[in-house]
């Protein structure tokens, strides 16, 4: 997998949308694509190729588990690294994001200075177990 450079970020609320991703881009330098919803995130990954997914749990339509099902199904992304971010984060949800696929599960309000910086952490601690 190798650097984190690109990633998908799919958040139904603009006003969080517009904070991530300012926070991942400008702050932290990470090229960043936004998707509205699940269904535009699988019309877009393609074009992207993202190296990290970038996932809301909880979106009208498709949610943030099922845009990650959806996908797995793509050869080209059966293995790319996902996070979830949510609001509702009780242990038992979090076990359960963690067992549909996610690396981590970050929390909303998240911190937009160092959520750059968490993001890198988290993407280094996969690379390291993984032995890349």
């Amino acid at each position: 997998m190798g650097t984190l450079k690109k990633i998908l970020y799919v958040e139904d609320q603009k006003d969080i949308q517009i904070i991530a991703e300012y926070a991942l881009a400008a702050i932290s330098g990470y090229t960043v694509k936004t998707s509205n919803s699940g269904i535009e995130a699988l019309a877009e990954i393609e074009a992207f190729e993202p190296d990290l997914l970038l996932l809301d749990v909880m979106m009208p339509g498709l949610d943030g588990p099922g845009t990650l099902q959806e996908i797995r199904k793509l050869d080209a992304y059966k293995n790319t690294p996902a996070i979830f971010m949510t609001a509702k984060i009780l242990p038992n949800e979090l076990a359960d994001l963690m067992s549909q696929g996610a690396i981590a599960v970050i929390p909303k309000p998240f911190d937009p200075v160092t959520l750059g910086s968490e993001i890198q952490v988290i993407w280094d601690n996969v690379q390291v177990s993984l032995g890349n």
